[in-house]
């Protein structure tokens, strides 16, 4: 039987409405666009000739035995074999993969390998020809871990106030599974968020990535925002930041900020990579603030923004590629 969706399910109000008052354009973010640089044409003399790197269709192609300037015999016979361990004869070209990834355009990925800005198996490729297998090798570009094996599924959920962070319950209570579509049953949940609790919970089938994002060691930052009851006063949020006594130990805050307030209410955006149970609304009682209500709006680069309540979006490739690189994958 389906559970029933708990009312309220609209979009999270804005300040000023009724049952405000949070908001979510302090925390859009404004990814810069990857440009591609090309240089400029012209002819060339005999001399800049020798200087200009050939195409590479076939990277195992005998070196010439013209050299280089600056660079000896001894030097292409080490980069054509740091090739030969990345390339898999029977793989795909690495602009091919980079393109059905969705980093750009081929002719663009084609750009970006020639600037030295993509990596295989920790390897720099600046030569087109190279070609990869896409379910095997680690492929970054400028830093950023590139998914390439289709069938993992990174999800985001916005949790309404009512859900319980499980995919099935036995009391028949509304779950996750209730906002899920037909093939996303087998997805697990990435930490959880209590009962009262809202906002953005990571869904995914990759059981290392879960693992590390739950690991305390990776220290993955979280961004909540709490509502309390105003007005607070001075020395809180110092006092949040040194730290506070809890039950099983002292907890403290990365950054404490006041995002905005209304009559007898405050709004409250703090940061913390503690992992603890309810961790959040201890410390605020702690300090004499319960939390009249609170909503998770970020973990690493995964921004809630404007998405819908109940809704199940899929994880962006830069947020993706940048969430795996926090935690080394």
């Amino acid at each position: 039987m389906t559970s029933r969706k708990p009312r309220g399910s609209g979009r999270t109000p804005a300040v000023g409405k009724r049952g405000g008052p949070f908001q979510e354009r302090d925390f859009q973010r404004q990814p810069g666009a990857a440009q591609s640089r090309r240089g400029a044409g012209g002819r060339r003399t005999g001399q800049d000739q020798s200087r200009v790197s050939r195409e590479f269709d076939d990277y195992d192609a005998p070196a010439p035995r013209r050299q280089r300037r600056g660079k000896g015999a001894g030097a292409a016979r080490a980069k054509a074999a740091n090739l030969d361990a990345v390339h898999h004869e029977d793989g795909e070209r690495l602009q091919k993969v980079l393109a059905a990834a969705g980093v750009a355009s081929r002719r663009v990925c084609e750009d970006l390998i020639a600037e030295g800005r993509v990596e295989v198996d920790g390897m720099i490729v600046a030569e087109p020809g190279v070609r990869v297998d896409p379910k095997r090798s680690v492929i970054r570009v400028d830093g950023i871990s590139v998914q390439t094996d289709v069938t993992k599924q990174y999800m985001v959920f916005n949790k309404p106030r009512g859900v319980i962070s499980t995919m099935v319950d036995p009391d028949g209570r509304p779950s996750i599974a209730s906002y899920l579509k037909s093939g996303q049953e087998h997805l697990f949940h990435v930490g959880r968020l209590d009962n009262e609790t809202e906002g953005l919970l990571i869904l995914t089938n990759d059981g290392e990535l879960a693992n590390r994002l739950l690991h305390p060691s990776y220290e993955v930052p979280k961004t909540y925002l709490v509502q309390i009851k105003g007005p607070l006063p001075k020395g809180v949020s110092n006092q949040m930041r040194a730290g506070v006594e809890l039950d099983d130990g002292v907890a403290k805050v990365d950054s404490f900020k006041l995002v905005d307030s209304t009559p007898g209410h405050v709004l409250v955006e703090v940061v913390l990579h503690s992992g603890k149970n309810r961790i959040v609304r201890r410390m605020f009682s702690a300090v004499g603030h319960p939390v009249e209500r609170l909503v998770r709006v970020k973990i690493g680069p995964v921004l809630l923004g404007d998405q819908k309540q109940g809704s199940v979006r899929v994880m962006n490739a830069q947020e993706l590629g940048t969430l795996k690189s926090m935690v080394g994958l």
